[in-house]
């Protein structure tokens, strides 16, 4: 089959709703100010969570969404803290990658505090390699897809600190991203909320996302910046594209 043109230039897949927003929601806005398409994918409803329930996770997701401004946002439904990398869920994301033939997929970590971020990004790693694969087929509402791999995947960086590979100054979406951030009010920091204390909804935890966003932004001397890792090395035109 031949490959069709990219449908969405970026595809941001997280385990759980806010997984994106935290870590890259920055970039996913600055591209979409360039004019870039951008879908967003999240695996599971977040429905372990202590705070909140799974319904109103998905309603606070679609608020993000709106904020951010990308094109929509699908939910897998895997069973939060359970699902596997196995043949049944990489299926089910390749068919999302066919489907949106995006150029780049950003996703989690490669390891973090929560299992389910490095489990979903050796999911979403070997779902690039499968979606390329003729003999791996898959339908979508009745019809065979095509296969498609993206460009490149990156991984955004979350609680654990890893030396990333690149930097996106974000300092001019800063303001944005902590919005979308705060659209999941039943998760994050409420003085009036009665529900349980977390590690997330504490004000240290907003203050540690904001010390990262201004840490990354020191090293290339902007104020703000969010940080990648890269499967593999990443190519460039030329010297002067980097800085």
């Amino acid at each position: 089959m031949i490959q069709s043109k990219n449908l969405t230039d970026i595809l941001a897949i997280g385990a759980h709703p806010d997984d994106i927003e935290l870590s890259c929601s920055g970039s996913l806005i600055k591209h979409i100010q360039q004019g870039k398409k951008v879908s967003m994918v999240d695996l599971t409803r977040g429905e372990l969570g202590t705070r909140g329930s799974a319904q109103l996770r998905v309603e606070e997701a679609e608020l993000a969404r709106s904020i951010i401004g990308a094109e929509d946002r699908l939910n897998l439904g895997f069973r939060d803290g359970f699902f596997k990398v196995d043949e049944e869920h990489l299926r089910e994301v390749v068919k999302v990658i066919r489907l949106k033939k995006p150029a780049i997929i950003l996703c989690n970590a490669v390891d973090d505090r929560h299992p389910d971020h490095g489990k979903g990004a050796e999911l979403v790693k070997q779902a690039c390699f499968y979606s390329g694969l003729m003999k791996f087929e898959t339908k979508w509402e009745g019809s065979m897809q095509e296969v498609h791999r993206p460009k490149a995947l990156y991984h955004y960086i979350q609680f654990k600190y890893i030396r990333p590979d690149f930097l996106v100054d974000i300092t001019a979406q800063h303001e944005l991203k902590m919005k979308a951030i705060k659209a999941f009010s039943s998760q994050f920091y409420d003085p009036t909320s009665d529900e349980p204390d977390t590690l997330i909804s504490s004000k240290g935890f907003l203050d540690f996302i904001e010390a990262r966003m201004l840490e990354f932004g020191r090293i290339i001397g902007v104020k703000h910046a969010e940080g990648f890792t890269a499967q593999r090395i990443p190519g460039v035109e030329d010297l002067f594209s980097l800085t």
